[in-house]
């Protein structure tokens, strides 16, 4: 018998029936919700006169909707406040764990599940929410719902899915200077294109990944969605396990030590097959940067925005970010810098910015937002004194939630200006009607808030 991958011990182990030519009953483990995606959801069950199969599965918090300064108000924006109050109302009327605004473990949901120690290795976990590959980076087969198929989780505690390929992606060596693994994976979606990985789940392996933590792990996982891919994944090792431990809902005592031997099974065998297979080498990745409106738009800081004469779409995407082909980003005015988003706001991405900006001060034309994860991450922010240091540089150190990573709430990029962003979406008005987001690492963000301009961090560490 042929070796497994990763993916389909996950997947296989959670089968509860296969429809013959047709999709999987998959069962869930862990599903997590917020207020954008389940109120619809909520309101099937109760057309249906049903309630939660396994409420003790589902897990919620406000993020997308909330503002984030002066959290303890009302919200003004009426939809975002309608919103955020009936995930209230259907998480208590329903029995929901509801982490909500102005609780101690509210956050962004792809951040509180890991740091909360709800996310382990060999799960199946499922959103309403595009990032839920942010989780595969502990071993567990993660992707995102439609709201249909929330609600066909919250009543059975199982989806309908068909079974993706799988592809691996493998990239060796040391990282350069400068070079964090937001670069990492903007790279790869420059190389494969925004579709390279459609109809597969993505692992990725090597030993550039594996010398990653675990929260770099999540930031490479988390953008999986943007290449096409259902979601990505990296096999759980000693780092995992290590972060894992001593979390408030992770395993512990006899129950740790079995988990652990579970875990200890979940990774690759040698003769396993991959439908595709990519192989990267670290030291020919750079600081990164996107010129377009897709993350697979993406060049070396130093490099020229390409040239495409052919095609339609690049020469939109140039016309909406007010681009040459041609032309080079770096020394280019910017007045907004972003870091946030569950893609780059955990405390290792707040480190890393505070420690470039300690002893400076930001550029007096750049706004420079910074929006921690989760209240545990904010929390833990200040007691490391990283908000001083923020503050004393002009950074505005604000409260969790998705904030400027989408225009669904008050902070939003003005029509025509350019946002340097960790965020992992530069769509035509993904932070704002008219806005122009320019995605990069924590650390490019940082040195561009500091200089007013695109800036190569290699030339300022």
């Amino acid at each position: 018998m042929a070796g497994q991958t990763l993916f389909d011990k996950v997947w296989d182990a959670h089968v509860v029936s296969q429809v013959e030519g047709g999709p999987s009953v998959l069962y869930i483990d862990k599903h997590f919700i917020h207020e954008v995606t389940s109120p619809q959801a909520f309101d099937g069950l109760r057309k249906r006169g049903i309630g939660l199969f396994r409420p003790q599965f589902t897990v919620a918090t406000a993020d997308h909707n909330v503002p984030t300064i002066d959290q303890h108000l009302p919200i003004k924006d009426k939809l975002s406040a309608f919103q955020v109050q009936k995930l209230t109302e259907n998480c208590k009327e329903f029995g929901v764990e509801l982490y909500g605004l102005g609780h101690k473990y509210q956050g962004i949901v792809h951040v509180i599940g890991p740091e909360l120690g709800l996310t382990q290795p060999g799960m199946t976990i499922v959103c309403g929410d595009s990032h839920t590959s942010t989780h595969g980076a502990f071993g567990a087969v993660a992707f995102g719902i439609g709201t249909s198929e929330v609600e066909q989780v919250l009543a059975t505690q199982c989806v309908m899915q068909y079974k993706p390929q799988c592809l691996k992606i493998e990239i060796d060596g040391p990282l350069g200077p400068g070079v964090v693994s937001k670069d990492i994976i903007l790279y790869v979606a420059s190389k494969i294109s925004t579709s390279g990985a459609t109809g597969h789940f993505i692992e990725y392996a090597g030993s550039t990944i594996r010398g990653l933590s675990m929260e770099a792990r999540m930031t490479i996982c988390n953008m999986s969605i943007e290449m096409g891919a259902r979601g990505g994944m990296i096999a759980p090792d000693a780092i995992t396990f290590k972060y894992i431990k001593g979390r408030l809902y992770a395993p512990q005592g006899d129950e740790w030590d079995q988990q652990l031997k579970y875990w200890e099974t979940l990774y690759t065998d040698e003769d396993a097959h991959f439908d595709t297979v990519y192989k990267f080498d670290a030291a020919d990745i750079a600081p990164m940067i996107t010129y377009g409106t897709n993350p697979g738009m993406g060049i070396k800081i130093d490099d020229k925005v390409p040239l495409d004469h052919d095609s339609t779409s690049h020469q939109k995407a140039l016309g909406y970010m007010g681009l040459q082909a041609g032309e080079q980003l770096l020394g280019k005015k910017v007045n907004h810098v972003f870091i946030g988003s569950c893609t780059n706001s955990r405390i290792e991405d707040l480190r890393l910015v505070a420690s470039v900006v300690k002893g400076r001060k930001k550029a007096p034309n750049v706004q420079a937002m910074v929006i921690p994860g989760s209240k545990q991450v904010e929390v833990q922010a200040r007691e490391e004194g990283l908000d001083l240091i923020l503050e004393e540089a002009g950074f505005q150190l604000r409260q969790p939630g998705c904030s400027a990573c989408l225009g669904m709430n008050e902070d939003k990029i003005p029509a025509g200006e350019y946002c340097v962003s960790t965020s992992n979406r530069n769509f035509e008005g993904r932070q704002g009607p008219g806005a122009r987001t320019i995605l990069a690492s924590p650390l490019t963000a940082a040195a561009t808030a500091l200089t007013g301009e695109i800036t190569d961090i290699r030339t300022i560490m």
